[in-house]
């Protein structure tokens, strides 16, 4: 694609993300529900004049994992609280990998048996689709939280499972995908050897990748306390962001695990360096503020540009061909999401700083969203696998039941049930 019309598109997202701004607000609906609409309308009117937009299902991949995700991971372990990150760790650990696991196994037995059709949809189908699903996106539910003055640890809870339940999520669909692509035998995958293949194979990707992102965090978090401009402090939190993904990726280990560390590590030693600043120097505008709004605004672009491409992807084929997988990969998602957080959190229900009351719980079932993360997954899919319009199409369809029903009854359901909390 040329420069002029790269400029172009990122000119139309930004204008659509401006029209969809009032409309969520007048209509009470999220900002994701909005802009999946604008882009499926506005993608159907191009196409209705003639114009073929260049939206190609098979050219996501690339752009999606080194543009946008990067991005998302970063911005979210760079802005979150660490205080109450720390405080909840533990917690939110067991969810983000136990409960993401249990999730992913689940829904893909589910999903194997419901859909019945093991020849179109076998079972390594079914793991990257319960992979995909696995990984959370709460942005939609945290605001609604915020205006119903919900409890901030659910929000904490939430945000800090989403933030470790990606890289693992994704670490677990690229091993699934690679075996996938290997063209492994069904009798192969569940094999002693195969499965222990796996786990090393994760094991392997998830540390690598955490310790790639902490060395090179902690490098440059070192650097920057050389950095005397603002500027400086901004340029050099991009070069961390994209070069612990793309050295990560070098040493074949996780990106998403190496940027996520490298974000967790730098942004302490930002708020150390930015501590000590604003006490000697009262009234500074710090590096740390500079780049908190550097980082919100591309995250803004980001998950803008993936919701509105998922409009223009969405066909009405979809729902006429795949209405049924859809529906049977919602249920089995419920059911799993249900199990998974319940299950986990039973077993904190005896230390008393850890427990999460039953209430809150609920609303933590209801506020696993599929998201960004789920949308990047199914986008970046090869089409040469003979079911990805099935797993695509899936994956669209709960993201769809996330955006248009469970985040709108979020607000009834939290005032409801966390009055007796």
């Amino acid at each position: 694609m040329i420069a002029e019309h790269l400029i172009l598109a990122l000119v139309v997202i930004l204008g659509l993300s401006l029209i969809a701004q009032p409309v969520a607000k007048w209509s009470h609906m999220p900002l994701a529900s909005i802009l999946v609409l604008l882009g499926f309308i506005v993608s159907e009117l191009v196409v209705l004049a003639g114009i073929d937009t260049g939206i190609r299902a098979d050219n996501f991949q690339s752009i999606i994992f080194y543009v946008f995700i990067p991005v998302l991971v970063f911005e979210a372990a760079y802005n979150i609280d660490k205080q109450q990150l720390k405080k909840n760790l533990i917690v939110i650990l067991f969810l983000a990998i136990i409960a993401m696991l249990l999730t992913c196994l689940i829904v893909a037995v589910l999903l194997f048996y419901g859909i019945g059709h093991e020849s179109g949809f076998p079972w390594l189908a079914a793991l990257i689709t319960g992979a995909i699903l696995a990984a959370t996106d709460p942005v939609a539910v945290v605001d609604k939280l915020r205006e119903t003055k919900a409890p901030k640890r659910i929000s904490v809870l939430l945000e800090g499972e989403s933030l470790f339940n990606d890289a693992a999520a994704i670490v677990l669909f690229s091993v699934f995908l690679s075996m996938a692509t290997a063209a492994d035998s069904v009798a192969s995958i569940f094999s002693t050897d195969s499965m222990l293949s796996v786990v090393a194979d994760f094991a392997l990707i998830f540390f690598g990748g955490a310790l790639t992102g902490l060395f090179v965090g902690l490098l440059f978090g070192v650097l920057q306390k050389s950095a005397k401009q603002s500027l400086l402090a901004g340029v050099m939190s991009l070069v961390v962001a994209y070069g612990s993904y793309i050295l990560a990726e070098h040493l074949m280990v996780s990106g998403i695990m190496s940027t996520l560390l490298a974000a967790l590590s730098f942004s302490m030693l930002s708020e150390n360096k930015d501590k000590l600043a604003s006490e000697q120097i009262e009234g500074t505008q710090t590096a740390v503020a500079g780049n908190k709004y550097l980082w919100s605004m591309l995250a803004h672009v980001a998950n803008v540009s993936v919701f509105l491409i998922m409009g223009a992807v969405i066909t009405l084929g979809m729902f006429e061909q795949r209405w049924l997988a859809m529906l049977i990969a919602i249920a089995a998602l419920l059911v799993a999401r249900a199990i998974s957080v319940y299950g986990v959190l039973l077993l904190f229900a005896s230390f008393k700083k850890l427990k999460v009351p039953f209430l809150s719980q609920t609303v933590m079932v209801w506020g696993g969203l599929r998201g960004a993360v789920t949308l990047a997954l199914a986008l970046s899919l090869p089409t040469s696998l003979d079911y990805w319009w099935t797993i695509q199409s899936i994956a669209f369809g709960v993201v769809i039941f996330s955006l248009f029903v469970q985040a709108p009854t979020m607000s009834m359901l939290t005032n409801k049930l966390l009055k007796t909390d």
